[in-house]
């Protein structure tokens, strides 16, 4: 029997769950939200597509009541806002900082042993703060962010091979974020022939650019934040962990040393097992790419330093 929680019932909550349960990855999903019988109804909804979809995960809702989560092999945190207008990003990292610290600690009452991914936003930064607030090992916390940039590079990049994206490999590390990100064009493959052979690179700086701006391209023509690539994203991972697949998935995970960093999450290539990440890969980066590394390190700091000149709400 294996068990995951998802605290946040919105859009992506709901997406990973749906995931989760249709790819029959764990025996059990619980949903929670602190809005009354929300995370109840999109439970209900989801179990009355099983006999539908073929899936017998059993998925249930609660309403901020963590004891429901207790015994969770891994679990999922979407809770927070996306930023309002007016809203300053002190604010924004202050409340979300609030929430996910209030989240982390309720989690690990009742599930002492799991392993964390985090989705809320400033991602980065809540998986450090998640990190360093729990004081839980650091492989058990994992930021999802590097899964759901890679599968856009990858998208952008099987558009303009006009190939499966199956059949396509591509890594982005670096921060979560639209200026922070690091598409590594120069290693991405077409099943195992670089792309460089078959897109010029005029095209290959465009994908870059395409992927680091996918996320706000989404935002403008839907309104909000995307989530159906970013639930997939976390049940990739989740898979990887509740099946021991070691797979090599990008993740915002601490770094000590690795890449030139020390003291900060920040999306590298790790595998992905039972215990959490397990191994930072080393993809021996060039110049330039060391240089773009640190400048994103410099950037996500920034924020972190943020936390120390707000009061989570």
């Amino acid at each position: 029997m294996t068990k995951v929680s998802v605290i946040g019932a919105g859009n992506v909550g709901a997406t990973c769950a749906e995931y989760i349960a249709q790819r029959r990855i764990a025996s059990e999903v619980v949903i929670l939200d602190i809005k009354e019988n929300f995370a109840e109804g999109k439970a209900l909804d989801l179990m009355q597509t099983a006999s539908l979809n073929g899936f017998n995960t059993r998925i249930s809702g609660s309403t901020n009541d963590y004891s429901k989560t207790a015994g969770s092999d891994v679990v999922v945190v979407t809770s927070g806002i996306p930023r309002k207008p007016g809203m300053t990003r002190e604010e924004l990292i202050g409340i979300n900082a609030g929430i996910v610290k209030t989240v982390t600690e309720n989690v690990l009452k009742h599930s002492p042993n799991a392993v964390i991914i985090i989705v809320s936003n400033p991602m980065d930064t809540m998986t450090y703060l998640a990190l360093k607030g729990s004081k839980i090992p650091k492989n058990r916390i994992i930021g999802m962010g590097g899964a759901l940039d890679s599968a856009r590079f990858n998208c952008y990049l099987s558009q303009a091979l006009n190939a499966p994206a199956s059949d396509v490999q591509g890594v982005v590390i670096g921060g979560h974020g639209d200026t922070t990100m690091i598409p590594l064009t120069r290693l991405a493959t077409h099943n195992g022939v670089p792309v460089s052979q078959s897109l010029d690179a005029d095209t290959l700086k465009k994908i870059a650019a395409d992927t680091m701006v996918g996320g706000a391209t989404l935002t403008g023509m839907l309104g909000t934040s995307a989530w159906y690539a970013p639930g997939a994203a976390v049940a990739t991972i989740v898979d990887s962990i509740l099946n021991d697949q070691k797979k090599l998935i990008p993740c915002s995970v601490l770094l000590e040393g690795e890449y030139g960093q020390s003291d900060i999450c920040m999306g590298v290539p790790v595998i992905i097992g039972k215990n959490g990440w397990e191994k930072i890969v080393d993809f021996n980066l060039n110049d330039e790419e060391k240089a773009l590394f640190a400048k994103s390190a410099d950037a996500v700091r920034s924020m972190n330093n943020v936390l120390s000149t707000v009061t989570p709400a």
